[in-house]
């Protein structure tokens, strides 16, 4: 990743505060498109974040929530329906209504297709990828999804690199098995709120990054020190306002998870990011 230099104005931030594209360059096109983590890597973030659901007949596809009715034209539960009935569906022209329909920004993604993208690119991309999963398919998204990662060789990564991929959930039992089954990989325990048990920064067992929304940091922002003295690196979640961005540079979090990251990283004072400015 490349360093920070802060904008005029900026308080610097740790040297490698990275900007993570939530679903994509989301704001610019439609989430979970190629075409949104195709401008999110032109933007030049230094990670993709998706979702990924199951679908009914085992495929892994990136959509964040339970029902396509929001971002499709379809209706139903992801894990109801086979990739060949996603694939009919248009998750696109709900954002493009003025723009010529165009696949990569109408039709879904397979979490496979992404990885291909992220692997075909020049530079390094991390990827973050959050489990979503109802209790029908309990324990086989996490197990799909490692099945994939280690066709693609991203479980173990070489000997002194760090992983380009990491899981994320607000469940700790998901992350449990994601540790257990593949321990090199990061895992990150998504956070509404922080319970009192996990206050001085502590994670449960198997996590090892905080992932807490914008709002707990808002409340209460001295949960990113303790959260670094307990030994755990900060991502947030979705950071869009400038003042935020602003906010978490000077708490010193790690990772800007936001659906503007060709903005953010203009903020940041970055080169790649200079094309949204």
């Amino acid at each position: 990743m490349t360093d920070v230099r802060p904008a005029p104005g900026l308080r610097p931030g740790p040297p490698t505060t990275a900007v993570v594209a939530h679903r994509g360059s989301s704001e610019e096109a439609p989430e979970h498109t190629l075409a949104a983590y195709r401008r999110a890597i032109e933007d030049g973030a230094d990670a993709l974040e998706c979702d990924v659901r199951l679908t009914a007949d085992g495929h892994l596809v990136c959509v964040h929530d339970r029902r396509v009715d929001r971002t499709s034209n379809g209706r139903g539960a992801v894990s109801a329906l086979e990739l060949s009935e996603l694939a009919a569906l248009d998750f696109g022209s709900w954002k493009d209504r003025d723009e010529a329909p165009d696949w990569e920004r109408t039709s879904v993604l397979t979490l496979e297709r992404l990885l291909e993208l992220v692997c075909d690119t020049d530079r390094r991309i991390e990827l973050a990828i959050e489990t979503k999963h109802p209790t029908r398919w309990a324990g086989q998204v996490e197990e799909r999804l490692l099945d994939l990662l280690r066709r693609f060789g991203l479980t173990d990564p070489p000997r002194g690199e760090d992983s380009a991929v990491r899981v994320m959930s607000f469940s700790a039992r998901s992350l449990h098995r994601v540790r257990v089954a593949a321990p090199r990989i990061p895992t990150v325990y998504l956070m509404q709120f922080v319970s009192p048990r996990l206050r001085d920064g502590r994670l449960p067992a198997g996590a090892r990054i905080a992932g807490p929304s914008m709002r707990i940091l808002r409340n209460q922002p001295e949960y990113v020190a303790r959260a670094h003295r307990a030994g755990n690196e900060v991502h947030v979640w979705t950071v869009d306002d400038p003042a935020d961005v602003e906010r978490c540079v000077s708490l010193g979090v790690d990772a800007i998870i936001t659906n503007r990251p060709g903005r953010v990283l203009s903020q940041l004072g970055r080169a790649d990011g200079l094309r949204n400015g």
